[in-house]
C-alpha cells in the first residue's frame, strides 16, 4: 500500500507540472486581462469619488506580488493540490480495484480518472463555474465556497449511492443493466441538488464575454489535465510493476 501511495503522489506531482505550464501559458494571460479590468473599474469609482469631493479609499498593501503569483505561488499551489490528488487516486485504486472494478490497472486508474473527474469537478463545476478577478464580491467569498464544496459533498455521496445501488441490482438485472441504472440515480440526485441550491450570478454587466469564456475553459481544461495524467500515470507504473512481479 505505501508504494501505491507514493507511485499516486508521484504521478500526483507530474500531473500537476504539466497542469502548470498549461496555466501559465494559457490561463495566467486571462488573470491578468481579468485583473485590469477590475484596476480599470477601481480608478474609475476613485476618480468618481474625487470628483465628487468624497475622500478616496486607501489601497490595501499588495502581499504577494503579482510576479509571485503567476510563478512560483501557482506552482507551489498546483504541485501541492496535485500530489495530494494523486495520494487519494492511489487510496480510491487500492478500494476499487478487484473490489467494484475487476479491469487491468490502466483500465482500472481510467475509469477511476475518468468518474472521479466528472464527480468531484465536472458536476460542482456545472453549478458553480470557475470565475476569474473581478467577478463577485469579496465579502460572499466564503458563500460561494461553501455552496460549492456542498455540490461537491452531495455528489460524492450520489456517486456513493449509484455504486451501492448497482451492485445491489447487478445480481437481479446483471451489470450492464444495473450500471445504467446506478448511472440514472446518480443523475437525478444531483439534478436534485442542483436545483435545490442556490444560483449565483455576480458577474458584472460589461465584463468581457470571451475573457470569462476562455478563463473557465483553460480552469476546466487544467482539472482534465491532472485527473487524465494522474490515471494514465498510475495505471502505468501499476502496470509495469505487476509485470515485473509476475516475471
Amino acid at each position: 500500500m505505501g508504494q501505491l501511495l507514493l507511485r499516486g503522489m508521484l504521478a500526483g506531482l507530474f500531473a500537476a507540472l504539466l497542469a502548470f505550464g498549461f496555466a501559465k501559458i494559457v490561463g495566467e494571460p486571462q488573470v491578468d486581462r481579468a485583473i485590469a479590468f477590475e484596476e480599470a473599474h477601481v480608478a474609475a469609482e476613485q476618480q468618481a469619488r474625487a470628483a465628487s469631493g468624497a475622500t478616496a479609499e486607501a489601497e490595501e498593501p499588495e502581499l504577494v506580488s503579482r510576479e509571485v503569483q503567476a510563478g512560483l505561488g501557482l506552482l507551489t499551489g498546483i504541485a501541492m493540490f496535485g500530489t495530494a490528488l494523486g495520494g487519494l487516486f492511489a487510496l480510491a485504486f487500492a478500494f476499487a480495484s478487484g473490489r467494484l472494478l475487476k479491469f487491468p490497472p490502466r483500465t482500472t486508474a481510467i475509469v477511476i480518472a475518468a468518474v472521479g473527474f466528472l464527480a468531484l469537478y465536472v458536476v460542482p463545476y456545472l453549478k458553480y463555474p470557475a470565475n476569474p478577478p473581478a467577478v463577485g464580491a469579496d465579502d460572499t467569498i466564503g458563500y460561494r465556497t461553501q455552496l460549492y464544496f456542498t455540490m461537491m459533498v452531495f455528489s460524492a455521496a450520489a456517486l456513493a449511492v449509484a455504486v451501492a445501488l448497482g451492485r445491489a441490482l447487478s445480481s437481479s438485472l446483471g451489470s450492464w443493466n444495473a450500471t445504467i441504472a446506478g448511472a440514472l440515480a446518480y443523475i437525478v440526485l444531483v439534478t436534485i441538488a442542483g436545483y435545490a441550491l442556490p444560483t449565483l450570478n455576480e458577474v458584472p454587466n460589461d465584463f468581457p464575454a470571451d475573457l470569462l469564456w476562455k478563463f473557465r475553459t483553460a480552469s476546466f481544461a487544467i482539472q482534465g489535465i491532472l485527473w487524465a495524467t494522474i490515471g494514465l500515470a498510475l495505471g502505468a507504473m501499476v502496470d509495469r510493476s505487476q509485470t515485473r512481479t509476475a516475471y
